[in-house]
């Protein structure tokens, strides 16, 4: 990763400048990207290394951490997540993995991937990570990160293209975050409609 990466998904500098310069948080960050405001997500991994007492996240640190006491930690107040405790379990299962699988180097993931295929099937391998939150993701790593191996905008599906607001990969600051949530909630309102109408 670049090092003089901007990012502006938590909207609050020292949480986006942890995002920019560490792979783990940012894939924190993603794996926390659910039922939450986005902002509040991408924020989690800086107050996590925070109450960790560490201007960073580590794998293996956070493998090994009390499960108990890990969880604690994401539910003081004010809470990392609307559910910390499963996630606590989550954030613990990556880093598990990411120490079984990569040396708990985060970056590994995807610093030799050769194409697109190949990283989203990494991706997709991460605990937490289902085929949509790795598509994101791996658009994230090529709009944003400068990680661009072949064809990554084709494996990023619907979420690769330049110029669209769908997901944290589009985001740039608050003009971007709020055409990104209209395109959420239009998402959700065709949903809802084709539910109503017997998904057809």
């Amino acid at each position: 990763m670049d090092k003089d990466i901007t990012i502006r998904l938590a909207m609050q500098p020292e949480a986006d400048e942890l995002l920019g310069r560490s792979p783990l948080a940012a894939l924190v960050g993603m794996l926390l990207d659910q039922q939450v405001p986005m902002e509040w997500a991408f924020s989690g991994p800086y107050t996590i290394a925070q109450r960790l007492g560490s201007d960073d996240l580590d794998a293996h640190a956070v493998a090994a951490y009390d499960p108990e006491a890990f969880a604690a930690l994401l539910s003081a107040k004010p809470a990392v997540h609307r559910y910390p405790g499963s996630m606590a379990k989550r954030i613990q299962q990556l880093c598990a993995y990411l120490v079984e699988h990569y040396d708990g180097d985060a970056a590994a993931v995807w610093a030799d991937a050769a194409t697109g295929e190949e990283l989203l099937k990494r991706l997709k391998e991460l605990p937490g990570f289902g085929e949509q939150k790795a598509q994101i993701f791996l658009a994230l790593l090529g709009k944003r990160f400068g990680v661009r191996p072949k064809g990554w905008r084709e494996a990023a599906g619907g979420y690769g293209p330049a110029n669209v607001y769908r997901s944290a990969a589009d985001i740039t600051g608050p003009e971007s975050l709020a055409k990104v949530r209209a395109h959420k909630q239009e998402m959700k309102a065709a949903a809802k409609a084709a539910k109503a109408s017997g998904g057809s």
